[in-house]
């Protein structure tokens, strides 16, 4: 950490409760993310607190690695869904003593987030509020006291053994239709609407209710089939035709079999990989 205008570092102790200018020493912070406007919001945020110094911005992962080798952060804030070299890259390539610590910027699915805080990794999730913000930024602010940085690339590699292994997704569902239980294969599914502690499951020109919650059934889906685009609906992305831009950050989600869904502004972060999927 750098001494702020109003105080310089003169005591040597690690401890900072033994050291009498630690209020007065400014948190050294990066900011890199590939999309101007997350970069733009958290600058925004960070210069309403007096006790952080940004050094700068970095719009791709292999600026990111040489920025945080030459002005040693104590902070950063790092997106991990960047083109060519993504956030977990960028710390694969920093020695572990340079390493700042961390708080990951994300827009990864349900089971992701869960293994984030299996391993004591700070996140925010786009999007993300103010309250939010300042608690992950607080969190960072104690582990920056506490000296607590040295094991982080050890996490951070249990984190990715986590994330590649996945969780095992479910592949059929059982389904009261009728006095009968029906077996469903899950690809088959086209799309789901939740409804209350129930969801609809849509197949063609058939529904199927089924008892299960929108969130419950969210964790036991391959993220790599389905997709939440909005509170209320999620997607099996092979069924996709196209995607039709609306107002206010909206999209229109075409089916194949003509069925119209809409991506709703809050799940925006999610238009690359669909643009992926259906390109």
């Amino acid at each position: 950490m750098r001494p702020s205008r109003g105080g310089a570092a003169s005591a040597s102790s690690d401890n900072p409760d033994q050291h009498p200018n630690f209020m007065n020493l400014k948190i050294t912070t990066l900011i890199v993310d590939d999309e101007p406007l997350a970069r733009d919001r958290i600058r925004k945020l960070l210069q309403k607190q007096d006790d952080i110094e940004v050094l700068g911005e970095c719009a791709d992962g292999a600026e990111a690695v040489i920025a945080i080798r030459r002005e040693k952060p104590d902070l950063v804030f790092l997106d991990i869904q960047m083109p060519e070299l993504d956030g977990f890259g960028v710390l694969q390539q920093i020695e572990s003593a340079r390493m700042p610590a961390v708080v990951f910027v994300t827009a990864y699915d349900r089971f992701a987030l869960r293994a984030f805080e299996v391993h004591a990794l700070d996140y925010l999730l786009k999007p993300f509020d103010r309250g939010r913000f300042e608690a992950m930024l607080e969190r960072a602010r104690e582990q920056i006291q506490r000296r607590e940085t040295a094991n982080l690339s050890h996490r951070i590699t249990e984190l990715l053994a986590d994330l590649k292994a996945g969780p095992k997704s479910q592949e059929r569902l059982a389904v009261k239709s009728g006095g009968k239980v029906v077996l469903l294969n899950i690809e088959e599914v086209d799309w789901i609407e939740a409804a209350d502690n129930y969801v609809n499951l849509h197949i063609g020109n058939e529904c199927h209710l089924h008892r299960q919650t929108m969130a419950a059934l969210e964790g036991k889906l391959s993220a790599d089939k389905f997709m939440r685009i909005s509170r209320s609906t999620i997607v099996n992305i092979e069924r996709i035709k196209e995607l039709q831009p609306l107002f206010h950050g909206e999209y229109a989600v075409i089916l194949r079999n003509g069925t119209r869904l809409t991506l709703s502004r809050s799940h925006r972060d999610k238009l690359n990989r669909l643009l992926g999927k259906t390109s």
